[in-house]
């Protein structure tokens, strides 16, 4: 088709042919929002690198839940900040865990939004690490059992879904085992299969207070540089009995999404990472950008390269601009 026969811009000269034409739409449904826990009550300290976004008590998390659900958001996932940490991460598998208690507290008010928790060690640990420590190095099989326990204490708690974030190998398979052999076949495992070692995530680990003490993640997350080592990740945890299969972060790596799209077939999750949300809050603060308008394009775009959900701090601010 060429010009003059074919002239694409007659279907875009009003905005009910635009819509009409439409291919990507963005939906509330697609929106998980991620929330911090922190110890003590009627806390609400605000992250500085994250306007907008808080470390939450447990009841106050329970009031920006609800704030989430009356916004037709179908799902929150949970970060924790426990009062004390240790080499092995303890509170991270603790029945009274912080986030245990905020799992069974929203679920206990908000019994149909659905109840993600993340399952990692490194808010947990004193070293900041996501496992266990061997001199300067994780012990990726050592640290299985301890992100199953995490896992099945989540379970017990009321969690809908466990997220392992670690990027332990044979992790997945470590905790399906664990829930089904105690009678949670029913819960489903969001796997960050495809989570790379990205400068992205720093906000993230002030929120967290996550950062490690020492080193860094670069021997256990994936290399930036990779895609073709994407598609070996994603298959290994599909066959180790994932559910979905998550893309972090989202905006830096939409070719990934798209090839994970393509090769895998799972519902496909991508995380909207701090460092993406901040850096588009500070512009907007400079005056150099629309804020609402790059958020929804930014959404867009990641929904468009394939990801069915999107993690996002954002989630509240565009589930209000998509109900208006």
């Amino acid at each position: 088709m060429l010009f003059p026969d074919y002239r694409p811009r007659r279907m875009r000269r009003n905005e009910t042919l635009r819509r009409m034409m439409r291919e990507t739409t963005l939906s509330v449904d697609d929106l998980i929002l991620p929330l911090f826990a922190i110890e003590g009550k009627g806390v609400k300290n605000p992250i500085d690198a994250m306007p907008g976004n808080f470390q939450l008590s447990v009841d106050n998390l329970v009031k920006e839940a609800k704030q989430a659900f009356d916004l037709g958001i179908p799902a929150i996932i949970l970060f924790g900040i426990p009062s004390k940490k240790d080499a092995l991460g303890t509170q991270a598998y603790a029945r009274d865990g912080i986030v245990q208690r905020a799992v069974k507290a929203v679920k206990d008010k908000l019994p149909d939004l659905v109840v993600i928790t993340d399952v990692c060690l490194c808010e947990y640990t004193d070293h900041g690490h996501c496992g266990f420590i061997d001199g300067q190095t994780v012990d990726n099989d050592a640290t299985l059992d301890l992100l199953a326990k995490a896992a099945l204490s989540h379970a017990k708690a009321g969690a809908d879904m466990v997220a392992p974030s670690d990027m332990m190998d044979g992790r997945v398979a470590e905790i399906r085992a664990i829930l089904d052999e105690n009678d949670f076949s029913q819960i489903p495992i969001m796997s960050y299969a495809v989570k790379y070692c990205s400068a992205f995530y720093g906000p993230f680990r002030e929120a967290a207070q996550s950062a490690p003490k020492f080193g860094d993640r670069r021997s256990y997350q994936m290399d930036p540089a990779n895609a073709r080592e994407a598609i070996r990740e994603a298959t290994m945890d599909v066959e180790e009995g994932a559910d979905i299969i998550m893309v972090k972060p989202a905006l830096p790596y939409l070719d990934i999404i798209c090839r994970i799209r393509d090769e895998v077939d799972l519902p496909v999750a991508a995380y909207n990472v701090s460092g993406e949300f901040s850096m588009i809050k500070a512009a907007e603060k400079m005056g150099w950008i629309d804020g609402q308008k790059v958020m929804m394009e930014t959404l867009t775009a990641i929904k468009r390269a394939g990801a069915e959900m999107i993690l996002t701090y954002f989630a509240m601010d565009a589930a209000a601009l998509i109900n208006a």
